[in-house]
């Protein structure tokens, strides 16, 4: 890492290049996959097994295409490799242009337009809803849907269900409840719209017969064959309205989230540079409205599973904010407890760790994914703050081995300190993209008396090798 205002900063490619020289240090497992297609999402699905070295996972990415082929929705299988079992040497030694061996497809589903956003359902991570050009969400069974060969003029996988009640399209704002079936989602009609699938997920759930329903079953009937296009037959797929539509924004809606507390609570940010807070319990109006939460559109918002009072939000003004919901505005406008400034192009996705309160990732059009601890701020011995004078505050990893924007990355729930990165290289290499599933050495993030009590007992085998 370069001092920031120190030089000319470095090009991509020796950004890179440094960045790799780096791996064997700063990695505790890396795998690089080469995408011919770039997924715009990638979220991490259930966990199938665990093995003596590592453990086997879904991984839902998505294959957004130039038309020649179909726009698919891909379920892969990922050997998450246990921590320090990898070889220090293997980890850096990938080919960019290869894809990992570590990473499998199982099924694709062909979706129906672009795939924009994944989320999986944390009460049952076999259901998807996916976000695409067009007004509605629409909901898989990703088991229970057939695998699909995706070649140009094959129709459509239909949707199990479909969630309508968006007036224009809603193209990525979405969030699913972790404490109940609900489904949150924001658009360009500036709107929020919630709806329950519950009674639609008891019946996938309980009724062996509802898998073989049209919805899941149909996608190779003639009548959906008639769909054609870019379009599904929406007579193909049970629908279902929603619970409410909840109007404030002034301009589209582009991230929205539940509070990890309360089914009935979320928050939402937009082009209009505003955050909401909203209680479906109090109307469809907002509970409150911070103005002005940055100084330009807003694209990401995530909500401290462990602390419900912290908001983040990020910005196409390179910035994230990290907001308290007991002291949200000051004179009106947004009044954030800290801005966190490490990027220097727009904010794409902001996510709290699973694993530490107090740390969240941020990842960026400046193909960097972020790692934050905002209990660094202000103690004396920044980790990379004492090394490095002019790092960002609360700054303590660089993820740098995209070499063009990070669109999205999900920490893994059920492996501590592992995440799944994206980003789409068409600006750089010319198109596809790059799939990367990374987890930082733990010397980096455990308590400093404990690295140094390990680092110890090596002493004097590292004055060895040295001398």
């Amino acid at each position: 890492m370069k001092e920031r205002g120190k030089g000319p900063e470095p090009s991509v490619e020796e950004r890179y290049t440094q960045w790799k020289s780096l791996v064997p240090v700063l990695y505790d497992w890396l795998a690089n996959h080469n995408l011919v297609w770039p997924s715009l999402s990638c979220r991490w699905g259930p966990q199938l097994e665990q093995a003596t070295y590592k453990n086997r996972q879904r991984l839902y990415l998505s294959e957004q295409t130039d038309g020649s082929v179909p726009n698919t929705l891909v379920i892969a299988n990922c050997e998450v490799v246990k921590p320090r079992v990898a070889a220090a040497e293997h980890i850096s030694q990938f080919n960019e242009e290869a894809r990992s061996p570590f990473v499998k497809k199982y099924k694709t589903i062909i979706h129906p337009g672009e795939v924009n956003r994944i989320r999986e359902l944390p009460q049952n991570s076999k259901i998807v809803a996916t976000h695409t050009d067009s007004p509605d969400v629409l909901i898989w069974d990703v088991e229970a849907q057939p695998n699909r060969h995706a070649v140009l003029g094959a129709t459509n996988s239909s949707p199990d269900l479909l969630l309508t009640g968006h007036q224009d399209n809603a193209e990525f704002a979405l969030a699913m409840c972790p404490i109940e079936p609900f489904v949150l989602s924001g658009g360009k009609d500036k709107s929020v719209v919630l709806w329950s699938i519950h009674d639609h997920i008891s019946t996938l759930a309980s009724d062996p017969a509802a898998t073989k329903s049209p919805a899941s079953g149909g996608s190779n009937t003639k009548s959906a064959s008639k769909a054609g296009g870019s379009n599904y037959k929406r007579a193909d797929s049970p629908s279902v309205g929603p619970r409410g539509v909840y109007h404030g924004h002034e301009e589209t809606v582009e991230d929205v989230q539940f509070c990890p507390s309360s089914a009935q609570e979320f928050c939402s940010v937009g082009d209009d540079s505003c955050l909401i807070l909203w209680d479906a319990r109090s109307g469809s109006t907002p509970v409150v409205k911070v103005e002005k939460a940055h100084d330009a559109d807003l694209h990401c918002v995530d909500w401290n599973p462990h602390d419900v009072n912290l908001i983040l939000t990020g910005s196409a003004d390179n910035s994230i904010h990290m907001f308290d919901r007991r002291s949200l505005t000051s004179g009106g406008v947004g009044s954030p407890v800290h801005k966190f400034e490490g990027h220097n192009a727009a904010v794409l996705c902001v996510q709290w760790s699973p694993d530490k309160s107090s740390v969240f990732g941020s990842s960026a059009e400046d193909g960097i994914l972020n790692i934050w601890d905002h209990e660094k701020i202000g103690k004396k011995q920044e980790s990379i703050g004492s090394k490095l004078p002019n790092a960002p505050a609360g700054l303590f990893f660089r993820h740098a081995g995209h070499r063009d924007k990070v669109v999205d990355f999900h920490w893994n729930a059920s492996d501590p300190w592992t995440i799944v990165s994206v980003s789409d290289d068409c600006e750089s290499t010319g198109g596809g993209g790059t799939l990367q599933i990374w987890r930082m050495i733990d010397l980096i993030y455990r308590p400093e008396e404990e690295v140094l009590a390990e680092l110890n007992k090596f002493k004097s085998h590292i004055l060895t090798c040295a001398s």
